[in-house]
């Protein structure tokens, strides 16, 4: 009999562009993992992306109409599953699928905030912008660089101290 694997947490960074999500995960990542948990990053892409570059034997099998290339080393795995023309993008859901739960601890989230999971806000006074949490529920905590001039329940936190959020993340799933 399979038992199942149980799916990690999934905590997720939303916020407009420009406002200095991946900057401020990738100092996350690294004080998450000074912990030693295992962390898989979905990140969301707006447009058309590569991730292999002209002159690459799998870029080049790839191109000729490939539809997967799995390229694979001692110390790494990829695998490009090209969609046909149009078709919709997959959900979160179906990303968390894909991975390897049973070798990952947490699963970070870059981007797709018009779903539904437990995010984290990052916002920036010089951008402009409305907050997203007065419409979006699933935020549930507010990082930002200024202080916030609306009334709020969440936990507000200094986007300028990674150290501060990742020690929030580690104590909301551990």
């Amino acid at each position: 009999m399979m038992t199942a694997t149980k799916l990690p947490p999934v905590i997720g960074f939303s916020a407009y562009s420009g406002t200095g999500k991946t900057t401020l995960l990738k100092k996350i990542i690294v004080l998450l993992r000074q912990r030693d948990l295992r962390l898989a990053v979905i990140k969301h892409a707006h447009h058309d992306f590569e991730i292999d570059h002209p002159g690459k034997d799998s870029f080049e099998l790839r191109k000729a109409d490939a539809y997967q290339m799995l390229i694979s080393s001692s110390k790494r795995k990829a695998l490009i599953t090209e969609f046909a023309s149009f078709q919709q993008e997959p959900t979160l859901n179906e990303l968390i699928n894909d991975l390897d739960h049973e070798n990952i601890d947490l699963i970070l989230v870059e981007g797709f905030k018009r779903e539904h999971f437990a995010k984290i806000e990052i916002h920036r006074k010089s951008l402009d912008k409305p907050y997203l949490f007065e419409n979006d529920s699933d935020i549930i905590a507010l990082a930002t660089d200024h202080p916030v001039n609306t009334t709020t329940d969440l936990m507000l936190l200094d986007m300028n101290k990674p150290e501060v959020i990742a020690d929030f993340i580690f104590n909301l799933v551990y």
